[in-house]
């Protein structure tokens, strides 16, 4: 196993596109709350569109070789992007500024599990989230049943908010 961690800028998104949908089909295999709603959730739906509302975008790569077997997604954006017809996501009036972060998307082939990428990347994330001193709240969005990613954010210092869309969503604040 050679790992290699790369940063990559929206014109190399594509690449992201079968990990993505991997990530997808993964939430949605441990829902137990409405798993249906991730039959239309995927890289032209989730990450494009996110990608495209933020005011600043981070993404990791994680490649074994050639073959990329990770990522995180992480972002900066009006806490009014946060407010759907799908959701709102948190109270806007409990975020004082006027920018959140979010670590947005997080996914690990599950061949790679358990060989501290996933720490390394949250680690990478939070110390880009870090350098925007104007945004003091940061969030994480963890779909039901995916325990696992729940214990690991609340072991990496976020607590649970609350829920949304009666339990589907799990929110992380910190």
């Amino acid at each position: 196993m050679k790992l290699t961690y790369e940063t990559i800028s929206f014109n190399d998104i594509e690449i992201l596109r079968e990990p993505c949908n991997a990530l997808m089909d993964f939430q949605k295999s441990k829902a137990t709350i409405t798993p249906e709603r991730f039959d239309v959730m995927n890289f032209d739906t989730r990450l494009l569109p996110s990608i495209e509302k933020a005011v600043h975008n981070y993404i990791v790569v994680v490649k074994d070789e050639e073959k990329v077997v990770g990522y995180v997604y992480t972002n900066v954006s009006q806490k009014e992007v946060y407010v759907s017809d799908f959701a709102t996501f948190f109270d806007l009036s409990s975020v004082k500024a006027d920018l959140v972060g979010c670590l947005s998307q997080f996914y690990i082939d599950e061949g790679y599990r358990k060989y501290g990428i996933g720490s390394k990347l949250f680690r990478m994330s939070m110390e880009w989230l870090d350098q925007f001193k104007e945004v003091e709240d940061h969030f994480i969005f963890v779909s039901n049943g995916n325990d696992h990613a729940l214990e690991f954010y609340q072991q990496k210092g976020f607590k649970v908010s609350h829920d949304i869309l009666d339990g589907f969503i799990t929110v992380l604040r910190k």
